[in-house]
């Protein structure tokens, strides 16, 4: 079997090392570790493998805490301590940036990072019917697999989350659907913790009361989604608890129904937040635009700064959230919401929003090609873009800088996912 020292990570949290020129892709290995692997798909320019043997390890390798790391997809990282997966998700943000977009910033802001474990306030759980495990499984997919994995308990869930796996599968074993209830979407707010049912069939008056049991004895809220994201309704307790989140340092609570999109990293959020309006310093009698501001995360906390804040969207039911919460939190004279597909904006349709001081961008993964496309040569002075895909971070940095006028100020990851390969990460612009 081959044996190669490993170089870096990509971005799926491979260990890359090289074999005659080629590129080999090692899963569980780790930077600086000289390995043994085996191949199991072979390209021209590159292979996949799996890790045999760690013939000398990295300082950085722990012992993974869940007994599923390496079966279950939800965790991709726990082999590594910590603040080294932070260091390695950096460096995962610079090379894209170079090696996609060869651009650099001319600084580097420290990365932002949270505890590493009971983080994640929002997950999708997939469910499955399974005669031979005798039951019902709840959990993530296994890794490059539709199986759902075989998980009683997860620490990357909230402890009270993780405590609910087992009595769910009780549950939904119990309901008369439960070969029709393919997942369910957990959401930690301030009060409460939701769970949306996905369900393919209507429920039967027993198993109402059995969710209405689950609800009182287990502290929970029941929502049940039984077509489209807009057919979501709360079962179960009405009334009850708000499914809200708050942002203390800006005296902030924003409703969200469990379909909405918000950050799963409650903690790293608030950090992020006040990140981002350290970089963008908004001030009193400054416009400023919020695009693709869902329910408002950053609109609001903009506008608490005294700026004027323009929110748009495409999802006219998260525009619809985020001015309730304008109303709610004593800003509505302060932000405005658009409802525009950004994804297919023009310089003209941008233009018709009016001149803007500033802009904050956080798009989803696709990046903001067009909108960067469209901001021309009157463009905000300053742009603080949040990313979750530093690939199209690097796409758009180049555009920005090479087409749009704008200095690469300053960039810098942040850890909204431990133990996952995923990389956020904020940046900064200004116009030359």
């Amino acid at each position: 079997m081959p044996i190669g020292i490993i170089e870096s990570l990509d971005h799926e949290a491979r260990g890359i090392t090289r074999l005659e020129g080629k590129t080999v892709f090692v899963d569980g290995a780790l930077p600086g570790e000289k390995v043994e692997y085996a191949s199991f798909r072979r390209k021209s320019s590159y292979e996949l493998a799996h890790l045999v043997t760690v013939l000398k390890p990295s300082p950085a390798r722990v012992e993974a805490r869940c007994p599923l790391f390496g079966v279950c997809g939800g965790c991709a990282m726990q082999h590594m301590e910590p603040a080294a997966q932070v260091a390695a998700k950096q460096r995962v943000l610079e090379d894209s940036l170079w090696h996609i977009g060869r651009v650099r910033p001319e600084n580097i802001l420290p990365p932002i990072h949270g505890a590493p474990w009971g983080y994640r306030h929002r997950a999708r759980l997939g469910v499955r019917k399974v005669a031979k495990k005798g039951g019902v499984l709840i959990g993530f997919h296994e890794r490059r697999s539709s199986y759902i994995a075989d998980m009683p308990t997860c620490a990357i869930l909230p402890p009270h989350v993780s405590a609910l796996l087992m009595p769910l599968r009780e549950l939904v074993g119990a309901l008369s659907i439960a070969d029709r209830l393919p997942q369910i979407d957990v959401s930690v707010g301030e009060y409460c913790t939701a769970l949306l049912l996905r369900i393919l069939e209507p429920l039967s008056g027993g198993d109402e009361q059995l969710l209405r049991d689950f609800a009182g004895s287990h502290d929970v809220v029941f929502y049940l989604q039984p077509k489209g994201p807009d057919s979501t309704y709360r079962f179960w307790p009405l009334p009850g608890p708000r499914l809200s989140y708050t942002l203390p340092e800006f005296g902030l609570e924003l409703d969200f129904r469990p379909n909405d999109f918000t950050q799963v990293n409650h903690a790293v959020n608030r950090l992020l937040l006040r990140r981002a309006l350290r970089l963008l310093e908004p001030q009193a009698g400054e416009r400023i635009a919020d695009m693709f501001c869902g329910l408002g995360n950053f609109t609001l906390p903009i506008a608490r700064s005294g700026a004027t804040v323009l929110g748009v969207e495409g999802s006219e039911g998260l525009v619809r959230r985020g001015r309730d919460s304008a109303l709610a939190n004593g800003l509505a004279e302060r932000v405005e919401f658009a409802v525009a597909n950004l994804f297919e904006c023009t310089a003209e349709s941008i233009a018709a929003l009016g001149a803007f001081d500033k802009m904050l961008i956080d798009p989803p993964r696709e990046g903001a090609i067009e909108l960067v496309r469209a901001l021309g040569a009157n463009g905000p002075r300053r742009l603080v873009y949040v990313s979750c895909n530093p690939a199209t971070l690097a796409r758009d940095a180049a555009e920005l800088v090479a087409v749009g006028g704008y200095r690469f100020v300053a960039a810098g990851a942040v850890n909204m996912f431990p133990h996952t390969a995923h990389v956020e990460s904020i940046a900064v612009f200004e116009k030359m």
